[in-house]
């Protein structure tokens, strides 16, 4: 299998790339709108994010959907390893030549911001995720918690109590925007879409959607670490 998957044309494994980000493009603004539910934006906003964690959790297409999601992320991380250790292979000896590079700051450590962002997933994966699989128990001594997807009482829990875990929540967005400002227009290039006509607007609006998931993100472990 990893002999097929090496064998598979750059070019192919770019456009793979490309369209699984795009689909986690579009995951995290989903999962925003539903974790800006853990603001009081409403009323009613804890219940409201209590249902809809519950639904997530139980719904059978829900589920299904996870499962293309896993599969996206899993295809984008490791077709973004391949691609980046055949670029190296391909330079061989070239960095030990002082030279200057024409490629942008952003795409030169655009893997290791990816990178970065694995290892956070691991970690919110654990608190949270891992939680509803039942790998992981609740921290029951810690929060008089229901036995269901209560995940409003751990979020909160987590932002009120836990700074290295929130400061580190708050790092990994910033990273995140970072790495999304290059990768969206990275991706609509790798699909085709370059050109003079649209490649400003396509860039302006990956700044914009990056700022937008890193701010959003990060404006609810610092609305708790104020507020509690």
């Amino acid at each position: 299998m990893i002999n097929s998957t090496l064998s598979i044309p750059s070019i192919t494994k770019k456009i793979i790339l490309a369209v699984a980000g795009l689909f986690l493009i579009c995951f995290l603004l989903v999962h925003l709108g539903i974790n800006l539910f853990l603001l009081p934006i409403h009323k009613d906003h804890e219940e409201i994010f209590t249902e809809a964690a519950h639904f997530m959790g139980t719904n059978l297409f829900i589920k299904a959907f996870e499962i293309v999601l896993f599969a996206a992320f899993i295809v984008h991380i490791i077709f973004a390893i391949i691609l980046q250790l055949q670029n190296w292979k391909a330079r061989g000896h070239a960095y030990k030549v002082f030279t200057k590079s024409k490629t942008s700051f952003l795409s030169k450590y655009i893997i290791y911001s990816g990178l970065l962002i694995f290892l956070f997933l691991l970690l919110h994966f654990y608190q949270f995720y891992f939680i509803k699989l039942g790998w992981v128990s609740y921290p029951v001594t810690k929060i008089p918690l229901p036995q269901d997807e209560h995940f409003y009482s751990i979020a909160k829990y987590l932002f009120t109590n836990d700074f290295i875990y929130s400061i580190l929540y708050i790092v990994a967005f910033i990273i995140l925007g970072i790495h999304l400002n290059h990768a969206f227009q990275s991706a609509f290039q790798t699909l085709g879409l370059n050109h003079s006509k649209y490649t400003p607007f396509i860039k302006a609006l990956g700044t914009v959607y990056a700022f937008f998931i890193a701010i959003g993100y990060s404006i609810i472990p610092i609305y708790f670490m104020i507020f509690g």
